[in-house]
């Protein structure tokens, strides 16, 4: 079986790529002749890959991922790293949610989230000598209570899936067997490439800096700039030679309708009603675009409403509920909601780690399994994450029209924090991506009587654009305020299947 043949670059892509080379060259990985040498701690270098969305910036991702591996460069998942070489050269791929590492892995690229880097999973003694068996860097262990046919089905998988958590699943284990705790990274890595980097804020590009003498940054400039940057992403404030932009859109093979609209966008002459009456033309002649009278309910279980105004985003999370008969004081299996951040105190450090490195750091989409076992705990599927299934502490907060403080159907004294995810602003969705997406165009005409602007281009305009692109498959624009009644109840049974759920508490008193 031969190797496909490279795609061929337009010349803006191979631009780039000759850039991508020329950085790794330098950090002594050459991609061109397979030649390594070792990492030279002292140096530090920052690149920055820009462009619109269908400019390629995920094509070239995966192409320099394929030709590391192939050069010998060991990948970091998050997951295991193996016994540290003075000879080993390694690279990440990362994003900065869950759900935006799925999306690269969807696409064939392997990718985790910076949590998953920042800190490093502990594993238990016995189950560290597994994964060294896997990875190929010891040898076939015996463990008491596993059986030769548990250690085959775990060599099996990760001869496909090359995931040490996915390998222990298959064997009969549950993560809190293997992994007994979290930790900070105390050492530097080596290559690093960020995708969704326009969502990065200034701390975490700190982070990221210190921990990879290189640093690939990936992002979309006319995406919004994360809350409190004045509009301004973190790769704006690099040298002009550091940053190499993709000017060219690239159709797919079928031409894309929604990418059509979102590029429209570019255009300073364009108006709302001018913009709306494109989208009326598109979705007369292609089903990927639809003019919406109504907001559909059965559709905001699994991907939210997008919306530019607090006031509307509760106004239809309060709708939605009562469309499925939610009663006042709980939560119905099947509800989505969004991680708020973590509420505990300094004492429960390790804790805080446990729970961001398993997907609940703020922005990520949950959906509520049912109540846990304890008061005031939940069970959890977190979204896009590899092992979604846990059982946490959790003080849930439901938002009301016209009033100042949240209805709390459950809460601990300390755990994460969750609003209603049925929908959520269009700042929130950035580096998520759902097959449909449905954008309130009220809130975006509202946007655009403003007349507010960030970054030189008009606010509505932004918000457009980052809303459209969230789209994989169709999109809805809605143009009425209504909401239209589920054909069935909620439920879970679209949820991906996992082995036991984790219990993440407090070590003391987190009921």
């Amino acid at each position: 079986m031969t190797d496909a043949p490279p795609p061929v670059l337009s010349a803006d892509q191979a631009r780039a790529d000759d850039m991508l080379r020329h950085v790794l060259r330098g950090a002594g990985v050459d991609l061109d002749t397979g030649g390594i040498t070792p990492l030279k701690e002292s140096r530090s270098e920052v690149l920055a890959v820009t462009g619109k969305a269908g400019s390629g910036k995920t094509l070239l991702l995966a192409m320099i991922s394929d030709a590391l591996k192939k050069a010998g460069v060991d990948i970091i998942s998050g997951d295991y790293e193996g016994r540290r070489r003075k000879d080993r050269r390694t690279f990440a791929i990362l994003a900065p949610t869950n759900k935006a590492a799925s999306v690269l892995r969807n696409r064939g690229v392997p990718a985790t989230t910076i949590h998953r880097i920042l800190y490093t999973p502990v594993y238990d003694p016995d189950y560290e000598r597994i994964a060294e068996w896997l990875a190929g860097e010891g040898e076939r262990p015996e463990i008491d209570g596993m059986s030769d046919e548990a250690l085959d089905r775990a060599h099996a998988f990760y001869q496909t899936n090359s995931s040490i958590p996915g390998a222990l699943a298959a064997a009969g284990l549950r993560g809190s067997d293997f992994i007994t705790g979290w930790k900070r990274r105390e050492e530097p890595l080596d290559i690093g490439m960020v995708d969704e980097s326009s969502m990065l804020d200034k701390r975490q590009f700190e982070d990221l800096q210190e921990i990879f003498p290189t640093l690939i940054l990936f992002g979309d400039p006319a995406q919004l700039a994360p809350v409190q940057q004045s509009g301004e992403m973190v790769f704006d404030a690099l040298p002009e030679k550091r940053i190499v932009h993709l000017s060219r859109i690239h159709r797919q093979e079928a031409d894309n309708p929604i990418l059509d609209l979102a590029h429209m966008l570019a255009d300073p002459d364009l108006t709302f009603s001018d913009f709306e009456a494109r989208i009326r033309e598109a979705a007369a002649g292609d089903d990927r675009v639809v003019m919406a009278e109504r907001v559909e309910s059965s559709l905001m279980a699994r991907s939210p409403v997008l919306v530019w105004r607090n006031a509307t985003r509760i106004r239809l999370i309060n709708a939605f509920r009562g469309a499925y008969g939610a009663p006042a004081d709980a939560l119905l299996p099947g509800e989505p909601l969004i991680c708020d951040g973590i509420e505990l105190p300094l004492k429960h450090r390790k804790k805080r780690i446990d729970l961001e490195a398993r997907g609940l750091i703020k922005g990520a989409q949950v959906i509520y399994l049912g109540e846990g076992k304890r008061p005031g705990f939940s069970r959890l599927h977190v979204v896009g994450a590899p092992d979604p299934r846990v059982n946490v502490a959790s003080i849930v907060k439901i938002e009301m029209p016209d009033e100042e403080e949240p209805f709390i159907p459950y809460a601990a004294r300390m755990g994460a924090t969750f609003l209603h995810g049925a929908a959520c602003t269009i700042h929130k969705a950035q580096g998520s991506q759902w097959p449909e997406v449905q954008v309130f165009a009220p809130d975006l005409w509202a946007a655009s009587k403003v007349g507010r602007m960030e970054a030189g281009q008009p606010l509505w305009k932004r918000l457009a654009y980052v809303a459209i692109t969230r789209a994989e498959t169709r999109l809805h624009w809605v143009i009425r305020n209504r909401l239209g009644r589920p054909a069935e109840a909620l439920d879970t049974g679209d949820l991906d299947a996992t082995p036991a759920p984790l219990s993440l508490i407090p070590e003391e008193g987190g009921a």
